[in-house]
């Protein structure tokens, strides 16, 4: 793991991205912005899964209402997502929004650029430039260069028409679906521009392809230093974004959430049903918020080992399950027995 980049600072409502604070984990709803009530349920939802920022889109002004209520009421900081009418982007600066999140190159002509930054610097909110891969200005978009390059230099070459004009409350992103461009483009972007990254794989796929792209990309370039905060982004419910966003995090010992998994793979020595078993604990891991480790362990190999290890482990024998707390045997039980015993131990520990 490198040392951490280190960028310029950006308050978001209560929170801040950047300036060495935590990375922090975003998602986006999907439900019609106009309809606060469902909104805002699921903003509670995400909430309670870990999110941390909530971007909404405003497609059009019929969503403002909406989107007032949901500034209102929100638990989280709310970034207004912002596509093509500039109008919206001013008029969501003045319904709440903690944060605009832009691509300069779909607003057009600059002109419509500035005012929305005099606008966010009256209400003293940062912007995003959002740079896509799919939506890249034309100037851009038809320069014979590598993708990554015309990533970063479109969005640098943005940072540059902010800071200009004295505004530099800035988060930037430059995302791609391939994963090499991204990675490509964000190690470019942290060269040249001192703001705080939003990292993501963007139209990463469905919940299993996306979230292996995801943890691949967004994986190399946390462990190279690089991203504020992050956005997984799945073709699945933005909950799913959160959890595995978390698990990214904890996977590089940047940020844990709750509880932590080990399992075996299984193989040939393997003498209980462990698929099902750990399965099973992962899914009941969901409703313990404690940063417990739990080793759900197939055979004698390195099952005793892990298990010693783990905060609670089971190591399994034939048709049985050695339990350990805090690295000492406690009981041994059949293996029917073993999830609610493991939670039992759990339960003694939290």
């Amino acid at each position: 793991m490198q040392t951490r980049r280190e960028t310029r600072p950006v308050a978001v409502g209560n929170t801040t991205i950047g300036g060495g604070e935590p990375i922090l984990v975003q998602s986006m709803t999907n439900t019609d912005t106009a309809d606060a009530d469902a909104t805002l349920a699921q903003i509670a939802r995400l909430a309670d899964g870990g999110c941390e920022l909530v971007r909404v889109a405003i497609p059009h002004a019929d969503a403002l209402e909406g989107f007032s209520k949901v500034c209102e009421s929100s638990p989280l900081p709310v970034v207004a997502d912002i596509h093509f009418d500039h109008r919206l982007a001013i008029e969501a600066t003045r319904r709440g929004a903690a944060k605009l999140r832009i691509n300069p190159g779909n607003i057009g002509d600059m002109s419509r650029v500035d005012a929305v930054i005099d606008a966010a610097g009256e209400a003293g909110i940062p912007i995003r430039i959002g740079v896509n891969a799919g939506s890249l200005a034309a100037q851009y978009h038809d320069l014979d260069w590598p993708l990554p390059e015309k990533l970063a230099a479109s969005a640098v070459a943005f940072c540059e028409h902010f800071a200009s004009r004295g505004f530099e409350d800035i988060v930037v992103s430059a995302k791609a679906s391939s994963v090499p461009a991204t990675i490509d483009a964000y190690r470019r972007l942290a060269e040249a521009v001192p703001y705080a990254l939003h990292i993501g794989v963007t139209e990463a796929g469905t919940s299993f392809s996306g979230t292996v792209k995801s943890s691949v990309g967004l994986g190399t370039l946390l462990a190279d230093g690089i991203g504020d905060t992050l956005r997984v982004s799945l073709t699945a419910p933005p909950e799913e974004e959160v959890r595995v966003a978390w698990e990214i995090l904890a996977a590089l010992d940047i940020r844990r959430r709750g509880p932590e998994l080990i399992s075996c793979p299984t193989c040939g020595r393997c003498q209980v049903d462990l698929v099902p078993i750990a399965a099973e604990v992962e899914r009941r891991l969901l409703d313990v918020s404690a940063p417990v480790k739990v080793a759900v362990m197939g055979c004698i190999v390195n099952g005793p080992g892990e298990a010693r290890e783990a905060d609670v482990g089971v190591a399994a024998g034939k048709g049985v399950g050695l339990l350990f707390r805090h690295g000492e045997p406690v009981r041994k039980v059949p293996e029917a027995e073993i999830v609610d015993a493991l939670f039992e131990e759990i339960a003694r520990i939290c």
